[in-house]
């Protein structure tokens, strides 16, 4: 592993940095940002493929997509650093484009989206590598993100489980899709 916590929080820190960046420009300039999620089947909703995950509608929705975002970017670029940015980047683009693709119509804000997809990648493949490293990871995410399944579900009002559900299943397929590498890390 050639891979140091100190270049591996370097995505994670940087997109984390955008997201309290544009929400604190939000906030205290008093605009409406949310305009630019994604609003499913429009053309002016697939801005948001791109812009949804660094617009928040509050403190706490900021706030809590911050840690596990540095947590889990942070576990990827460290531990499978030959891959992490085509994770990072497949995660990103593949869940906003579903999410416009299927998602109900309404503004979908927030990076969950990437969470989801990097916590499920990370789950995924350590099942699907089978070795001890992978496995060890797997096992130390779901313990501490094993709520996420709940996630999925359309259980709170003005929550995009869609971009849950669907992030979730772009880590899993990505997952698949690394799972046969030879070489993931350094």
């Amino acid at each position: 592993m050639s891979a140091t916590i100190s270049k591996s929080i370097l995505v994670p820190s940087r997109f984390i940095f955008f997201m309290w960046a544009i929400f604190c420009v939000e906030f205290f300039l008093g605009i409406e940002l949310a305009g630019y999620g994604i609003y499913p089947r429009t053309l002016e909703g697939l801005i948001g493929i791109v812009t949804a995950p660094f617009i928040h509608g509050n403190v706490p929705h900021v706030a809590n997509n911050t840690l596990p975002l540095l947590f889990l970017g942070t576990a990827i670029f460290y531990f499978y650093d030959k891959i992490a940015m085509q994770v990072f980047v497949q995660c990103y683009f593949l869940t906003g484009i579903l999410v416009w693709l299927f998602a109900r119509s309404s503004f979908h804000i927030g990076a969950s989206g990437l969470i989801y997809g990097l916590a499920f990648f990370l789950i995924s493949f350590g099942i699907m590598r089978g070795d001890f490293k992978s496995i060890v990871i797997s096992i130390i995410v779901f313990i501490f993100y094993n709520g996420l399944f709940y996630g999925v579900l359309p259980t709170q009002s003005g929550v995009s489980w869609e971009s849950h559900l669907l992030g979730a299943i772009v880590g899993v397929f990505t997952a698949w899709r690394y799972s046969e590498y030879k070489s993931v890390s350094s």
